[in-house]
């Protein structure tokens, strides 16, 4: 499965615009919810995209052989995809884009969790823990501290625990593609499994629940237009290319400052409200990012200084 490397300079500039990318998804997916229901919009960008990779690898005229020990982690990375998204399209409904964009965030620890369980080479150090747990404690404090009307409501944190669970199934996901064959394969063609399985599952989903109605407005079709080319194609396969060359764990850990983007979007372009402990909260989150992803950076450091000694 190979070594991967700490985060540079690159990777960090790169997870910065993905962040944001990603941010602005749950807010265009609640922006146009009353012309088409989030869950079915999901399900026709993950088509629109899985359509686009399959020309693309037509037109490169490249094959995608699939060995017999990665069919089972394929199909799981699939289901856990759709979990993902299903999770997170009926969350839409019930919370703001700024509470999903945060839960569904909580995914790094999940991941590294399962990562340190399985993987000796994404093993995290005690700082790295306590940068994971400094970070939470900042999404807590940021959501669950504040004392309005919203914040108890039972619908609003039902919603937010879907959202919760969208973060586990994306923080698993990251699990499965380390830990099997599947890291080895293009980051295309595992991309395009989980969209294939999305589609599929998440259409059938749409109609059994009475989901799959669509308003033709302008809007409509920008948002669909962004997430099925801008986030689930470009986006998705720049993540999972990162995932080949840097430690999953602090890619993780650094895609904490997407909630943050996500609230002030939310709270621009939507009117969502910010709470003066989100600004205690989010300084949290932003230093235990700093925890982790500077971890590599101080170990190289420290090791040039013991050689120069």
């Amino acid at each position: 499965m190979g070594t991967r490397q700490s985060l540079d300079f690159f990777a960090i500039g790169s997870m910065v615009i993905f962040c944001i990318v990603m941010a602005s998804q749950q807010v265009m997916l609640k922006a146009v919810a009353e012309d088409i229901m989030p869950v079915f919009q999901i399900a026709l960008r993950s088509g629109i995209s899985a359509a686009l990779i399959i020309l693309l690898v037509l037109l490169q005229r490249q094959r995608m052989p699939l060995a017999p020990e990665n069919r089972i982690p394929a199909l799981l990375i699939g289901v856990l995809f759709t979990l993902e998204f299903l999770f997170l399209g009926e969350a839409l409904s019930q919370t703001s884009a700024g509470h999903a964009t945060v839960f569904l965030y909580t995914s790094p620890i999940f991941a590294a969790i399962g990562l340190h369980l399985k993987i000796p080479s994404e093993r995290m150090s005690r700082v790295q823990w306590l940068g994971i747990l400094v970070a939470f404690g900042g999404i807590v404090l940021a959501f669950l501290g504040g004392d309005s009307t919203e914040t108890l409501s039972s619908a609003v944190l039902w919603g937010d625990f879907l959202a919760l669970l969208a973060g586990a199934a994306w923080g698993l996901t990251t699990v499965v593609v380390r830990a099997s064959g599947l890291s080895s394969l293009p980051a295309r063609q595992t991309l395009l499994y989980q969209l294939l399985v999305a589609f599929i599952l998440l259409t059938l989903w749409s109609y059994m629940t009475e989901q799959a109605t669509l308003n033709p407005t302008p809007e409509v079709w920008g948002s669909l237009a962004f997430h099925g080319i801008v986030v689930s194609f470009i986006a998705y396969l720049g993540w999972f290319w990162l995932l080949t060359k840097y430690k999953a764990g602090q890619l993780g850990i650094l895609s904490f400052m997407t909630p943050v983007f996500g609230v002030l979007m939310g709270n621009w372009l939507l009117g969502e409200r910010i709470e003066s402990n989100f600004i205690v909260g989010s300084g949290l989150i932003i230093g235990g990012i700093l925890l982790v992803s500077s971890h590599g950076w101080l170990s190289k450091r420290r090791e040039k200084a013991g050689k120069m000694v």
